[in-house]
């Protein structure tokens, strides 16, 4: 092993050994932080200086999209005009690993003064930021994962970390769900996952239907040209059953000479999986993995087949 795949090794565990133990931190400060917010009116704005800083866009990020409206700010700008888009009905998450970043607490006194809630995450309990916060969420480390124990890289990875116990932790408090979380990434493959619906995806035309009482040779042909590996056994244009090509090979397999003989009816599956054309993707996709199968069929409550959803057509 390379003494540069040895330093790489020792820095991830170093990290890894930051996160955990930062465990014993969450404390009565954290609940405090996470009922501060969810009794927000306003907005939650996130603040911090430069690798703080960057550690706070994306906490902002992942709080804004799973359900507490949050945006980043740099304390820098307050100073030039942004002041005011801090409001009495706002709460600020103020991040600096030391707690004594100058930028930060310029603007502290103001915040007070308007009955602005502080919830500070540093390295330092003992930090005027600290000690000057409606919560504190503790973030600090042993020493840093680099060499020099000089670079931020422990103690980013643990406020990175601790942000997002955070989000998690008020997703559970509101009841967060998937399709919550959609709503917020309409654009995304992980949203259209869990916005469509059966009847956006499912196949319409040239349905391979079948008469039940039509004969397994004959059923290989219909099979084929439907191209889905499966044959609709329909009776009263009502959906009766379901072969596929698996449960050809079977018969063909245990009754050999017999097997022309057979008709779909002998061999099919009365009871195939039926979902509503609103059943949502993510559903059919549970569906296919638990019973292990390739399709399911869309129906109306009367069981008029409708389409039919395989499994490549759930892949968006």
């Amino acid at each position: 092993m390379s003494q540069r795949t040895e330093t790489a090794i020792k820095c991830l565990r170093d990290e890894a050994q930051a996160l955990l133990e930062l465990i014993p931190n969450i404390d009565d400060d954290f609940d405090k932080a996470v009922d501060t917010i969810l009794n927000c009116q306003g907005k939650l704005i996130v603040t911090g200086v430069g690798k703080s800083g960057h550690i706070g866009a994306k906490i902002a990020a992942t709080l804004s999209s799973t359900g507490t409206p949050s945006f980043f700010i740099n304390p820098l700008d307050v100073f030039h005009g942004d002041l005011g888009v801090i409001q009495p009905h706002d709460v600020v998450l103020a991040i600096s690993n030391s707690g004594q970043t100058d930028e930060l607490l310029r603007f502290l006194p103001y915040l007070t003064a308007h009955k602005v809630p502080v919830i500070a995450m540093t390295g330092n309990p003992q930090s005027l930021l600290a000690q000057n916060a409606t919560a504190h969420l503790n973030a600090s480390v042993q020493r840093e994962a680099c060499p020099l124990n000089l670079a931020p890289t422990s103690s980013t990875t643990a406020a990175l970390a601790l942000g997002d116990a955070l989000a998690c932790a008020l997703m559970e408090a509101r009841h967060f769900q998937a399709s919550d979380f959609a709503m917020f990434h309409p654009g995304g493959s992980l949203g259209k996952r869990l916005l469509t619906k059966a009847r956006d995806v499912m196949r319409t035309d040239d349905l391979p239907v079948i008469d039940p009482q039509t004969k397994l040779g004959e059923a290989v042909i219909h099979m084929s040209n439907g191209r889905l590996g499966l044959c609709v056994a329909m009776q009263d244009n009502r959906v009766a059953g379901l072969i596929t090509d698996g449960d050809i090979r079977r018969a063909m397999e245990n009754s050999q000479d017999s097997f022309f003989s057979l008709c779909v009816a002998d061999i099919m599956t009365t009871q195939p999986k039926m979902v509503s054309p609103d059943t949502k993707i993510t559903e059919i996709e549970r569906i296919l993995h638990h019973h292990k199968i390739h399709s399911v069929l869309v129906t109306d409550a009367e069981q008029h087949l409708l389409g039919i959803v395989d499994s490549f057509r759930t892949v968006l």
